[in-house]
């Protein structure tokens, strides 16, 4: 099954009951495809960007698809476009479907609610419908708050009662979709976090990260979680931290055989932050090499994490190989902002590959980002005042 424009296909989807598949491709061509068959049904385009994201209503009636220029789009099992419009200024990233209705009320209706995220930092709820009667409806619900960068990944659990979100701000949120407050955040990944999915059928969830981990997540929802608060947060990334604090953390890192030896040197968040390679050989005596090395990039990320924080710069307006505020981002052809000087440097000295995906760049022009130059000087304007 080839694509008729023969442009990259980014995103694909079934439908409810496998009979139809939607590809979405670089060029904005959509595809219903039978898959039974596995012949085209319909084709049709968006009008601007690539598409990013698609999903299937739970009856299998309509579709939603999302392009990088930030349009949400729904179509019928027909291919006949019903509604498009603008959802998130600076292009969609993920969309899905929750697979529990929810009842008018009024008319009796069941409505289906739509999560859209995108790289505006924002999670939009959407409230679809599709009857022969009274036609299609698509209405803007609210706007979910908690993220401070680009949201990459989201997702409704198997209930509806859920749904969690992944961030550039490398926090995994999880909202209550009935009040829409915050249940928890996960602050455990140390980079991007990319995807997100709830079990089906039990209380877990999955999130994945740049940072080459997938965690998964138990709920106890007799007992649900408030988010943390910021002064809690803070807490987390300082060097407030307890022995305890640090026992906590090393088995967070896969470090647990270590607890005896910091807790025998009474290390806390101070000390932790102030190891260096001779202290973990000659105090600690720790005498694996890899070992070492392992604790030591650990470490480090925490470092990371203390002198963002301690600044308060927004993580996605620093450059992902200085860690600095940038002053003159570009876009790289792997879809990620760079300081421009760090960037060239990095393919001057022969590295084709991306520094966030370590795959090969497709091209080595580089745009310059100035979306995100203006909204660096907005906030630095902001912060001097």
């Amino acid at each position: 099954m080839e694509q008729p424009t023969g442009s990259p296909v980014r995103v694909c989807q079934f439908s409810p009951d496998s009979t139809c598949l939607v590809s979405g491709a670089a060029d904005g061509t959509v595809v219903l495809w039978n898959a039974q068959s596995y012949k085209l049904y319909r084709c049709g385009s968006v009008k601007d960007g690539s598409l990013v994201a698609c999903a299937f209503s739970p009856n299998g009636n309509l579709f939603v698809t999302g392009s990088s220029c930030g349009d949400l789009t729904v179509w019928d099992d027909k291919m006949r476009c019903l509604h498009s419009e603008k959802a998130h200024d600076l292009g969609i990233t993920c969309c899905d479907f929750s697979s529990q209705p929810v009842s008018d009320g009024e008319r009796g209706l069941q409505f289906f609610r739509l999560a859209s995220c995108g790289q505006d930092c924002q999670i939009k709820i959407w409230v679809v419908s599709f009857t022969h009667i009274f036609g299609f409806e698509l209405k803007y619900k609210s706007t979910l708050s908690g993220h401070c960068a680009p949201v990459l990944a989201c997702a409704f659990s198997h209930n509806g009662q859920m749904l969690v979100s992944g961030s550039v701000d490398k926090s995994v949120i999880v909202y209550d979709t009935n009040t829409e407050s915050v249940l928890h955040t996960l602050t455990q990944h140390t980079r991007y976090v990319t995807s997100c999915a709830f079990a089906p059928n039990t209380l877990l969830l999955a999130t994945g990260s740049m940072d080459k981990t997938v965690n998964i997540w138990q709920f106890d929802l007799e007992t649900p979680c408030q988010a943390r608060s910021t002064e809690d947060q803070a807490k987390q990334f300082t060097e407030d931290w307890s022995e305890d604090d640090v026992s906590v953390w090393l088995c967070a890192q896969g470090l647990s055989d270590l607890v005896g030896i910091f807790k025998m040197n009474n290390i806390d968040g101070r000390e932790l932050l102030n190891l260096t390679k001779e202290s973990l050989a000659d105090d600690l005596k720790i005498e694996s090499l890899g070992l070492r090395s392992k604790v030591l990039r650990k470490i480090e990320e925490l470092r990371t994490k203390v002198k963002t924080l301690s600044s308060g710069i927004p993580d996605e307006f620093l450059c992902p190989i200085t860690r600095e505020l940038m002053k003159d981002p570009v876009i790289a052809s792997d879809g990620y902002s760079y300081e421009k000087e760090a960037m060239e440097n990095w393919i001057s000295k022969k590295k084709r590959t991306s520094p966030m995906t370590n795959l090969v760049l497709p091209s080595v022009v580089l745009t310059p980002n100035r979306t995100l130059k203006m909204a660096i000087s907005r906030w630095l304007e902001t912060h001097q005042k």
